[in-house]
Order: structure tokens, then sequence, then C-alpha cells
């Protein structure tokens, strides 16, 4: 019943995209550790600039998300997925006009439906993402934008034992 009040939310934000000013959405999916991952995203753009020079300069935005991991083949008993909501505050060097290559790298905090994936036990429903990626941002006014990410999950030591779980992500990005 949660997890479909959460879905019902982020779907109800879709539909109000303009009036709660939400710059972008994404999509995204991924693998590792034996697990599979989805996610879907909104993200709100920064009205800052860093470092800025004549062709580049350092910008960023939240990024919360709500995603599903699954894994297949696990014994009787065990969770076969997972449900997690993450805000992810995401720092990008990109290129002034907003278009082209890009590279970023975040540090966010995730909420687990649970603490084990088929035999990977997490000690903690509270875990950090953070990610590196390299993308390219393309269309008309850089509307569309395609990363790869590598993302590891783990409680930072909060609890032991710290297991951890990583993903290599493929990110569809579309900015308002």
């Amino acid at each position: 019943m949660k997890l479909r009040m959460a879905w019902v939310a982020l779907l109800s934000w879709f539909a109000v995209g303009s009036a709660a000013a939400i710059d972008g959405v994404s999509f995204e999916l991924g693998q590792g550790d034996g697990a599979d991952m989805g996610r879907v995203g909104l993200q709100w753009k920064w009205n800052s600039q860093w470092f800025k020079g004549d062709q580049w300069h350092v910008g960023g935005f939240w990024d919360l998300s709500l995603g599903r991991w699954r894994r297949d083949g696990v014994l009787s008993g065990q969770n076969e997925n997972i449900t997690e909501i993450g805000l992810t505050p995401t720092l990008r060097l990109q290129q002034n006009d907003g278009r082209g290559l890009y590279a970023e790298a975040g540090v966010g905090f995730h909420l687990l439906s649970r603490t084990s994936l088929g035999p990977k036990r997490f000690s903690t429903m509270i875990q950090f993402g953070n990610h590196l990626g390299l993308g390219y941002r393309f269309g008309e006014k850089g509307a569309f934008d395609l990363g790869l990410r590598y993302q590891h999950l783990s409680n930072a030591s909060i609890k032991r034992p710290n297991n951890g779980i990583n993903f290599t992500q493929v990110r569809l990005q579309y900015w308002f």
C-alpha cells in the first residue's frame, strides 16, 4: 500500500510539472552485484554557476528518485526486490550553452524498503549513494540528456557489516 501511494504521489508530480517548478525528469536502468534496477526521477536546477570560464562551468541540480531493485533466482524466504527513494545533490561540469559533453558527481541519501536482496544483507535501511557519470546533452536547447553512471550505495559504516551495492546505469533525462 505504501509503495502504491509513493507511485501515485510521484506520478502526480509529473502531471503538474510546471506548477511544481520541476526542471527535468529522468529514467534509469542499471545492473550490478546480481541485481537489476530501474528508477524514475525529478530534477530541480540550481540557479548557480561556479568556476565559469569562456566555455565551461560547474552547475548542479537536486535529484529526487524512486527506484526498484530486483534479483532473480532467490531462495525461498529471501526478498527478490527492494524499493528505494533517494535525494541527491549533483554537481555537473558542463558547457555554458547547456549542450554537449558533461561530467557529474553526486552524494545523496537513500531509504530502502527492506534490508536484504536475495543473499545480500544491508545493515540499515538508510543508505548513502554516490555516483560518477559522463553524458551528452543534445536536441533543441539541450533538452535531451543521455548518460552513463557508476553508483555505489552503502550505509557509510553507520552499522556493521557495511555491505554495499554497486550499479552501472544508463540514464535518459529530459529538461523542460
